[in-house]
């Protein structure tokens, strides 16, 4: 017997891990301190730990072809599973601070590359704090989409300072994405929502996509439809709220 059908943490069906074995809280406190590895700079991250296919040494890193595709607070994985076969030549990692949940969607990665051969071999995961270690992972310009779906609204006003979209942190995140790179936010709190559009749309650095652009772009489909909380919140019969904006050039 593989080690998979006597493990009960994976189904036998499938041979996907079982999320219920990597329960975690729905959210982490992004200012507390974590102890995890942190690359000292992109130059620094082991491509060949995520992407061995393309990667087979990690004498490799400096090859042309980088991330470009970012989950902030990836959750179980929905998105970058729909993402991988909709972009399959395009390098995209989630991001999560919880360990368990990081831990599940490693599995699942690797349990889909064993039951599919040759696909999934574009995405990866890493345990980090996105708030803090953004610029450690990312060159300036390198990313052409970044994901921020359903964060933790923190609906205390003391709180606002956690919010992972925020007029500081999108200094930041306009540094690592390319002009034209596309940020996505949805969330089914209406307030958040509005904080999130008003941070994005008070920005210099990003401009609104049109509503032609915005349904012709085939990723706009899956942000309330990819994830774990966005198909509860279809089920639910709840409202969503959908912010997308482009990095734009500065103005000479």
């Amino acid at each position: 017997m593989s080690g998979k059908e006597t493990n009960p943490t994976f189904s036998k069906s499938t041979g996907l891990p079982r999320k219920r074995f990597y329960r975690a809280r729905a959210h982490s406190n992004p200012l507390s301190d974590s102890h995890f590895p942190v690359p000292v700079s992109p130059r620094h991250v082991d491509y060949s730990v995520h992407y061995p296919q393309y990667f087979p040494s990690s004498d490799q890193v400096d090859s042309c072809k980088k991330i470009q595709f970012a989950d902030i607070g990836c959750g179980f994985g929905g998105l970058l599973i729909s993402l991988s076969t909709l972009f399959p030549e395009t390098l995209m990692i989630g991001m999560e601070l919880r360990d368990k949940v990081t831990e599940y969607v490693k599995e699942r990665i690797l349990a889909l590359r064993v039951t599919n051969p040759g696909q999934y071999q574009n995405i990866s995961v890493v345990r980090t704090n996105s708030m803090k270690y953004i610029p450690n992972y990312f060159e300036k310009g390198q990313l052409s989409k970044m994901f921020f779906l359903f964060p933790d609204p923190h609906f205390k006003e003391k709180n606002h300072r956690r919010r992972v979209i925020s007029p500081f942190l999108l200094d930041e995140y306009a540094y690592v994405l390319e002009v034209g790179g596309i940020i996505y936010t949805i969330t089914d709190v209406e307030e958040l929502g509005d904080w999130m559009k008003t941070c994005l749309e008070n920005h210099p650095m990003f401009e609104a996509l049109t509503d032609k652009e915005l349904k012709a772009d085939p990723v706009t489909k899956l942000l309330s439809s990819a994830t774990e909380e966005g198909q509860k919140v279809d089920r639910n019969g709840g409202q969503t709220f959908r912010a997308v904006y482009r990095r734009s050039a500065p103005s000479l």
